[in-house]
């Protein structure tokens, strides 16, 4: 390992990871460095990897339909050979119900015609056919475990949902990250694993000059990139990047569940990804024919923010809340004695919209606040990020005049001010997730 490189991205979850191939790729010598043992190790190995192109922000959209391409010709993105073990997009499709929460899905549907995206609408009766094990009464506003009116219908049925075609599911999102990994070190990136950054040292005119690790040993780069997930906002105080920032990051502990599908019902050969504000729950099939289920976190659910070096990974009640508001909508769902899931951090942006930027220290840039919602922009969150760097680097004034950047696949540009950490909170945006 040399002692000097181009740039230092510190984080290799999928999004660290792709940003270190678009560098590469571009002729940057990089290092990645990492606490754990391998790539997609943290939380990205605790994504439920699914892929959606529905947003309730048209920027948001755009984004995640240039994404969809790439997973679609997952060997073609990475430049893999016919040997390679690869990660396997499911594309099932993404089923949404209509409620009053999500306006009846009207800024979606136009975001959709904007942008020339399939979608079809289903009435209750289609929803029917395809699940006929759905109970379709209306149960919102979701409620605490210890409401006594929790469970209970609050008068009429969800009448229709919107389908859309191009979504699914990663089956191993920690593979679909070494696979990225993998083709970044063939374009010349190195890795370094087990060892924390915890000092970024500057020049004597403030620029950043590499970072130090828990070992003693310096690395020196005129970049440093921060992709480090739940620990960004360590790292962003660590590199004193905060002065300028309206928008933040902090470490959300989530809970995810996992149950076994209904009986009778081959999830893996007749399920999809499903979002229900009505219940507030998400869900997508899992293997061995089980159901995942995660929150659409609605405001009676308490939001942890913990220390990513400190928190409880044991189940709480938050996993039966979950499970019984599935429930809810599948009566014959069977719940376990035995919890089963995960428990991990989300890096949760202020709006729940990831920041991709510089940042008021020279030479260091941002990739954060992305879980939950991101996985699925990873590829071209990666090209985003490697040609911000170029341009600021090459002089370009991106706070003055934000970056247009030009999709490889869709053509349509993106606009990287929309992910600038001195914007006001995006009053569109969900403010929640399909994790």
């Amino acid at each position: 390992m040399r002692q000097r490189y181009d740039a230092i991205i510190i984080g290799t979850g999928i999004i660290g990871s792709a940003t270190a191939l678009e560098l590469a790729r571009a002729g940057w010598k990089t290092l990645s460095i990492d606490k754990n043992p391998s790539p997609g190790y943290g939380s990205t190995s605790g994504s439920c990897a699914i892929i959606r192109v529905h947003y309730s922000t048209y920027d948001g959209a755009a984004f995640a339909y240039e994404g969809y391409f790439d997973w679609k010709d997952w060997a073609g993105y990475l430049g893999s050979g016919p040997d390679e073990t690869l990660a396997k997009f499911h594309e099932t499709g993404a089923l949404v119900m209509k409620t009053e929460h999500n306006g009846m899905l009207a800024t979606i549907i136009a975001n959709m015609q904007k942008l020339g995206i399939a979608y079809e609408e289903w009435d209750a009766a289609r929803i029917k056919q395809r699940f006929p094990f759905y109970d379709l009464s209306r149960f919102s506003p979701a409620k605490a475990l210890s409401d006594p009116a929790f469970g209970q219908p609050t008068g009429g049925e969800v009448t229709g949902a919107v389908y859309f075609p191009t979504a699914g599911y990663i089956n191993d999102p920690q593979l679909a990250t070494v696979n990225i990994a993998d083709a970044a070190r063939r374009a010349g990136a190195e890795f370094l694993f087990n060892r924390r950054v915890v000092e970024i040292p500057k020049t004597a005119d403030g620029r950043v000059a590499g970072v130090v690790l828990d070992d003693g040993s310096r690395i020196a780069a005129p970049v440093v990139v921060n992709v480090a997930g739940p620990h960004s906002a360590k790292v962003n105080a660590m590199a004193g990047a905060l002065g300028d920032m309206t928008i933040t990051t902090g470490a959300l502990r989530q809970e995810v569940v996992h149950v076994p599908a209904p009986d009778g019902f081959d999830v893996m050969r007749d399920g999809m990804v499903t979002s229900d504000s009505d219940i507030s729950c998400y869900a997508r099939p899992e293997t061995g024919n089980h159901i995942l289920i995660g929150s659409e976190d609605p405001p009676c659910d308490p939001r942890e923010f913990v220390d990513p070096d400190d928190y409880d990974t044991a189940f709480t009640d938050q996993w039966t809340v979950q499970a019984q508001r599935m429930a809810q909508r599948i009566p014959t769902l069977g719940i376990p004695h035995r919890r089963r899931g995960v428990v991990d951090l989300y890096d949760v942006a202020d709006d729940w919209i990831p920041i991709y930027d510089k940042s008021c220290v020279p030479g260091y840039y941002m990739a954060i606040g992305t879980s939950g919602n991101q996985f699925k922009n990873a590829p071209p969150a990666g090209r985003a990020m490697a040609e911000l760097i170029g341009a600021c680097e090459a002089g370009h004034d991106h706070d003055a005049d934000p970056l247009k950047v030009k999709m490889l696949h869709t053509g349509l540009t993106l606009d990287m001010g929309f992910y600038s950490r001195k914007r006001e909170i995006n009053k569109e945006s969900s403010f929640s997730v399909l994790g």
